[in-house]
């Protein structure tokens, strides 16, 4: 976390005033979220950050409305957001404007949570038990839901057992 209080108090103004600009309102919680990734983060570092999500295939105005959206977007490391890129949109064939319109899916864990999901996924489509689902359901559903959706309805014990090796679980 970065201390406030050993940011110039110009520099800070300037950030806070910044951040204004870009439409936050200072009473919500994402507005210091905002301000804290401006903070946090060099500027070189976010301009790397803008030429990544670029290389992606977002637009400028992708990449501001993400930050906008989710101002954690920003935080996460160059190598998180290109290891969770690259599974949506050259593993699993998904479109990576679809993932700058809804930027908290690159929030959630890729080893714990979005490959043991995606595994799934691409089980039920294999074998046909399915052929249109929501990506916010498949990642963003608590586990129970996500179960209650995905692999209780199906009854095929591959299911289970494929998304409980992934989680490391016990059989």
């Amino acid at each position: 976390m970065i201390r406030i209080f050993s940011v110039k108090p110009d520099k800070f103004r300037g950030i806070v005033e910044e951040v204004k600009k870009l439409g936050f309102d200072p009473s919500k919680r994402s507005f210091l979220t905002a301000v804290q990734a401006f903070l946090q983060l060099s500027k070189s570092t976010w301009e790397r950050k803008i030429d990544l999500l670029k290389q992606w295939g977002w637009s400028n105005e992708e990449v501001v409305s993400a930050f906008e959206k989710y101002p954690k977007t920003m935080m996460f490391s160059e190598q998180k957001i290109s290891a969770i890129m690259s599974l949506f949109v050259d593993t699993m064939g998904w479109k990576s404007s679809y993932i700058a319109k809804r930027p908290v899916l690159l929030a959630y864990n890729l080893e714990r949570r979005i490959i043991p999901r995606c595994l799934v996924l691409q089980a039920l489509l294999s074998k046909g038990l399915i052929q249109k689902f929501s990506l916010n359901l498949l990642v963003e559903s608590t586990e129970k839901k996500f179960l209650q959706r995905f692999v209780i309805p199906y009854k095929d014990p591959y299911l289970l057992k494929l998304y409980e090796q992934k989680l490391g679980l016990p059989e």
